[in-house]
């Protein structure tokens, strides 16, 4: 991990007491097909299931992560992505505050899990045999829940 990769990923330079943690910038996309939402799991953290999506390059829009993160995670693009919403939480594996942008999309095809990541489910949020990330077991489910999104 280079020192700029520990910059990002703690939200500030390590090196530096500022008093204030920046959070961990993140775009996520929400796909939900016969009523289920898809997850994926990384190898890092293969007993934790997220959102797919990560964090943006440079200076990207958050579409811009969203089609790149689609495209090197599961080998999809997004159609017809829209704003479902804006999540601050506390990143699951980092343990730092997080700023999620999550698009509500259609994907192009089925996907299929690139090497980084461990699997990938599709869910209603009821199952009893998987660990979700916080932010969307307290924030992207009961939201989608609410929309009628997933099945009951």
């Amino acid at each position: 991990m280079t020192h700029e990769d520990e910059i990002d990923a703690a939200g500030g330079d390590p090196g530096l007491d500022t008093g204030a943690t920046r959070p961990l910038v993140v775009v996520a996309a929400a796909v939900v097909q016969a009523e289920r939402l898809l997850v994926v799991s990384k190898k890092a953290a293969p007993e934790i299931f997220y959102l797919p999506g990560g964090k943006p390059d440079g200076d990207e829009e958050p579409l811009q992560t969203l089609t790149r993160e689609l495209d090197e995670e599961l080998g999809v693009r997004p159609l017809t992505p829209r704003l479902l919403t804006a999540v601050e939480a506390t990143a699951a594996l980092e343990g730092v505050p997080m700023r999620m942008t999550v698009f509500e999309t259609e994907i192009d095809q089925l996907p299929s899990p690139a090497s980084e990541l461990a699997d990938l489910r599709w869910i209603t949020g009821y199952e009893h045999d998987i660990r979700l990330a916080p932010a969307l077991t307290d924030h992207v489910l009961p939201m989608l829940r609410r929309r009628g999104a997933l099945a009951s």
